[in-house]
């Protein structure tokens, strides 16, 4: 941190490392002799705002007031992008200008963009729809809309009333509130700077609005790692890490999900989001298997490097100090039908294992990695997959008339116990010779 904020040349930096859920590391580093700004000073987050946004429109879903193939029309009318769903909104791929028309959004009033036709413009997009990732703000001031017109409230009050409040993420607002770093620009090629103006985005606030904490964005983290039912399932949560779109080309590593981004740094898979206004930078990223998160802020507009930071800071922990794992614990209880699908199955001549696991089941191939995916049981007795090729697909275990198992049943393939098992239904058949060598003359 302290080589950020130096190479950097950053008034401040102040950062934090959650390990499993708890804070276990705070910092700074600053140009002011004395005391430095600590994890209860406020800086502006920026873009990370879209994650914040992005939950908004996935409790609304998850309610059934919308889905995310809806197209914008169902729910807001005369946008001009009313072919766009909300999804491709939420993934960044729906086409629309990465900015708004005019004057740089980010340094001007949102007073000049009263309508959501001043924040789209005439020609809105800049894609095919649903063609490619093309990151865009004014699809988050959409997003925005959106919410407020299903809830029947301003963006902000929704977000204090869902999330803020429930989440305990007290110091998180719309606008800056004491403590709160002042934002800076440093000049590029001398040690002088100024001060940066502020200004409320209007429109644009779902997109960039917020002014947050390291501690308030650490517990943000953990909710984004684990979920919440206050606020969204751990189902859902998942499903907005998962991949929804491909990183744009030569930009980073990794993808987009569903208001989060992905990134893939020293063989590491992490999630979460960076950000920036004029005066200030941020990132929060975070490793679920490693049950790692860290979050880097910086007041100033360009310098610092915190993606790297926040990156680093999970590097080095995991590295230095790997995580312990669970403790093995056998289960409480198991029901007889699940236990007997354990162990070694075939789809056609490739072997797959079975394991019954504390939430769920877990398929996947005995040799190389090939597709494999974990299970969660469903109250019809199937299970539908929670990742990979086979996440929400659906698995059954079929059974013939005296209720032994006949053979697996996942997306129509056929898995058996013996290969090409004569006596299950394999599609196509088995040749009623069997299995034979080669017949030397």
């Amino acid at each position: 941190m302290a080589v950020a904020q130096s190479e950097g040349r950053a008034p401040s930096v102040v950062a934090a490392v959650v390990r499993d859920g708890e804070i276990v590391w705070e910092g700074t580093a600053t140009s002011v002799d004395g005391h430095g700004p600590d994890g209860d000073v406020q800086y502006r987050i920026g873009s990370i705002t879209k994650t914040f946004t992005a939950v908004l429109v996935m409790r609304l879903r998850d309610e059934g007031l919308l889905d995310l193939g809806d197209p914008v029309e169902k729910h807001l009318a005369d946008t001009g992008v009313g072919d766009v769903t909300v999804g491709q909104l939420l993934a960044h791929t729906s086409g629309l200008a990465a900015e708004t028309p005019g004057a740089w959004w980010e340094r001007t009033p949102g007073t000049e963009r009263p309508e959501l036709g001043d924040v789209l413009g005439e020609q809105p997009f800049r894609h095919p729809v649903g063609r490619r990732y093309h990151y865009s703000n004014p699809g988050y001031t959409v997003l925005g809309a959106l919410v407020e017109k299903l809830r029947g409230a301003p963006w902000e009050d929704v977000l204090r009333r869902e999330v803020l409040e429930p989440l305990g993420l007290t110091r998180t607002s719309g606008k800056a509130q004491a403590p709160a770093a002042g934002g800076w620009a440093v000049h590029p090629w001398a040690d002088v700077m100024m001060p940066e103006q502020v200004e409320d985005l209007g429109l644009m606030a779902p997109a960039g609005q917020l002014w947050s904490t390291t501690r308030d964005l650490a517990r943000f983290a953990v909710f984004l790692a684990q979920g919440d039912d206050r606020v969204l399932s751990a189902e859902t949560v998942r499903e907005m890490r998962a991949p929804a779109a491909p990183p744009e080309d030569g930009d980073w590593e990794g993808g987009y999900g569903l208001g989060v981004q992905l990134f893939r740094r020293d063989g590491r898979s992490l999630a979460g989001h960076t950000g920036s206004l004029p005066g200030f930078l941020a990132c929060l990223v975070f490793s679920v298997e490693e049950g790692l998160a860290a979050v880097a802020l910086a007041n100033c507009t360009s310098g610092p490097l915190v993606g790297t930071l926040a990156t680093d800071l999970v590097r080095i922990v995991a590295d230095a100090e790997p995580r312990f794992p669970e403790p093995w614990r056998p289960l409480p209880e198991v029901e007889p039908r699940v236990l007997e699908l354990a162990g070694p199955w075939y789809w056609g001549t490739s072997g797959y294992g079975l394991r019954v696991l504390a939430d769920g089941i877990e398929l996947g191939p005995l040799q190389g990695k090939g597709r494999s995916s974990r299970f969660r049981a469903e109250q019809d007795g199937t299970w539908t997959g929670l990742g990979g090729y086979y996440g929400g697909e659906t698995l059954r275990a079929v059974r013939r008339p005296d209720g032994t198992v006949s053979h697996l049943d996942l997306g129509s393939f056929v898995f058996t116990r013996e290969p090409y098992d004569a006596g299950a239904p394999v599609p196509g058949g088995v040749d009623p010779e069997g299995w034979r060598g080669l017949k030397l003359p």
